[in-house]
């Protein structure tokens, strides 16, 4: 079991980030939607307003909160995640059986969002079964999740531009093809596992996906002060552009807890971030 008050902070950090992602994507997904999709519209709306009081309480709570009020806070939390999983499975259904012809949300990016709604509770139910993987596992999956987290909004990005700003497409589709080249590597990794679980071959490999993540936060916050700014010509709006960027950041900050371990330093409290 994790020590009491690291499960506490662990739990809070995961649900004050995760909870704001999922409110974000019921707008996200509300904007996409048919004005005649009005049960699909209430839905999203009160699954925003459900992640909204979520964070805010999330956000009442401090790392001194009795583990077993957060225990039940968590369970709460899972089985929101769990709904709004399944009303983005629901949504992507009606998509690919043509049942919202002219609506505006990509399959994928559907997709996208229902698989960090599993990822979220699924961090929830193991972080109150007092789950964590082994370091050299962890570093694998994490990756292997977020590096697609990451190719799919370069993805977005060029399709979202303008297609006029032929620069900006161009640098996402490039980000798009790095992307994808570091998952299919992560997922050879993954396969060749225990054995390419070495030291020297873990570190190489959070060594290139920091450079090329860092590069996609520089550019993501780039786009995202132009689009504040009305600089450049697009349909993302400018809370999606932050979004984005705020995972990019938070893909970062594993990478540093890993690499971190991975050189030894024992300060450094493995269950604090994982």
């Amino acid at each position: 079991m994790l020590m009491a008050d690291a499960f506490v902070v662990r739990s809070l950090d995961e649900v004050r980030f995760w909870s704001r992602i999922m409110k974000e994507h019921s707008l996200f997904l509300k904007l996409g939607f048919r004005c005649e999709d009005t049960q699909l519209i209430q839905e999203a709306n009160n699954f925003y307003s459900l992640f909204e009081q979520i964070e805010g309480r999330a956000n009442a709570f401090s790392e001194n909160t009795d583990p077993r009020q957060i225990i039940v806070f968590n369970t709460e939390v899972h089985t929101a995640a769990s709904h709004i999983w399944a009303f983005k499975r629901k949504v992507l259904g009606l998509i690919l059986t043509c049942k919202l012809p002219g609506a505006n949300n990509f399959p994928l990016l559907v997709d996208h969002v229902s698989r960090e709604a599993n990822y979220f509770r699924n961090r929830l139910a193991d972080l109150n079964n007092g789950k964590l993987e082994p370091i050299a596992d962890a570093i694998i999956d994490e990756n292997v999740f977020f590096l697609k987290i990451m190719a799919d909004h370069a993805k977005f990005i060029s399709h979202l531009l303008d297609p006029s700003e032929r620069k900006l497409v161009e640098q996402a589709r490039d980000f798009s093809h790095d992307f994808d080249t570091l998952l299919w590597q992560a997922q050879d990794l993954s396969s060749m596992r225990p054995q390419s679980q070495t030291q020297p071959l873990l570190t190489q490999f959070l060594d290139q996906n920091r450079v090329s993540v860092v590069s996609l936060r520089d550019f993501k916050k780039t786009a995202r002060e132009l689009i504040e700014a009305c600089r450049i010509k697009s349909i993302i709006h400018p809370l999606l552009a932050d979004h984005v960027f705020r995972e990019a950041e938070r893909f970062l900050e594993i990478i540093d807890m890993f690499e971190r371990h991975l050189q030894g330093d024992r300060s450094y409290n493995i269950n604090d971030l994982h």
